[in-house]
C-alpha cells in the first residue's frame, strides 16, 4: 500500500492490489486529480475514510462504435422523449449523483470533498456534465472528466430518476463526444448496466495506451 505525500506523483498502477487500490492519502486538488486521470488513476472512497485511489484490472471502456441502443431506446429517441442538454447544471447534477438512492451501495462516495473538487474542475472545463430535462424537471444526468488532448472521456456517476433519462442522457453524449473525436469512454469498472450499452472490459496495459 502506497501512501501519498504532498508531492504529487503516483506509484506505477501495476502495484495496484487485486482490488485495483494504488494508494491512500493525498488530496484533491485540481493538480492531482488531472495528474490522476492522465495516468488511469481515479479517487474513490467513502465519507469518513482517507482519500483512496483505485485504477483496476480489467477496466471497463465503451468504444462509441461499440454503443448498443435497444429498440425502445431508438423509439424514445425519435419521440425526443427528453431534452439534453450540457455543462448547464454541473452542481445540480453532481448533487443528485451523491443523493440518488442505489440498492448496492449504503450512503454515497460523492463527499462533500469530492463536489467541491469536481466543481473546480468544471470551472476550469475538465469537469462536463449532461443534464436530462422532462420540460423544467431535471430526471437525469451524469458527469466526468473530458481529457480532450488523449481523446479519453473518463465517466464518473450518473443517476436516473424516471426510467432511461440517464440511458437518454448517456446516449446523447456518446454523439456529442464523437463530434469531438473522443475514441474511448472510461467506465471504470464493470456494471451491468454499462454492459447493456457495449461497454466491455480490456487489460488495464491496453487502456492505458489510450492515456499515451
Amino acid at each position: 500500500m502506497h501512501i501519498l505525500t504532498n508531492v504529487i506523483e503516483f506509484p506505477p498502477v501495476e502495484d495496484a492490489n487485486i482490488d485495483g487500490l494504488l494508494a491512500i492519502g493525498g488530496d484533491l486538488s485540481v493538480r492531482r486529480l488531472l495528474e490522476a486521470y492522465q495516468k488511469g488513476i481515479f479517487p474513490w472512497y467513502n465519507e469518513g475514510e482517507p482519500i483512496l485511489w483505485f485504477s483496476p484490472d480489467p477496466r471497463m471502456v465503451l468504444f462509441p462504435s461499440e454503443l448498443r441502443i435497444s429498440k425502445s431506446m431508438k423509439q424514445l429517441l425519435r419521440k425526443q422523449a427528453f431534452e439534453v442538454r450540457f455543462n448547464t447544471s454541473f452542481s445540480l447534477v453532481i448533487d443528485n449523483c451523491a443523493m440518488i438512492k442505489r440498492s448496492d451501495q449504503e450512503g454515497t462516495w460523492i463527499t462533500d470533498d469530492m463536489k467541491k473538487a469536481y466543481k473546480k474542475l468544471h470551472n476550469l472545463g475538465y469537469a462536463i456534465s449532461v443534464e436530462v430535462w422532462d420540460q423544467s424537471n431535471l430526471v437525469g444526468g451524469l458527469y466526468g472528466i473530458l481529457l480532450q488532448d488523449k481523446k479519453v472521456f473518463c465517466g464518473e456517476s450518473m443517476f436516473s430518476k424516471v426510467s432511461n433519462a440517464s440511458k437518454f442522457g448517456f446516449i446523447k453524449l456518446i454523439d456529442w463526444l464523437a463530434q469531438k473525436d473522443i475514441k474511448l469512454i472510461d467506465c471504470q469498472v464493470y456494471t451491468d448496466h454499462l454492459a447493456s450499452l457495449g461497454a466491455r472490459e480490456i487489460p488495464r496495459a491496453e487502456f492505458l495506451e489510450y492515456l499515451k
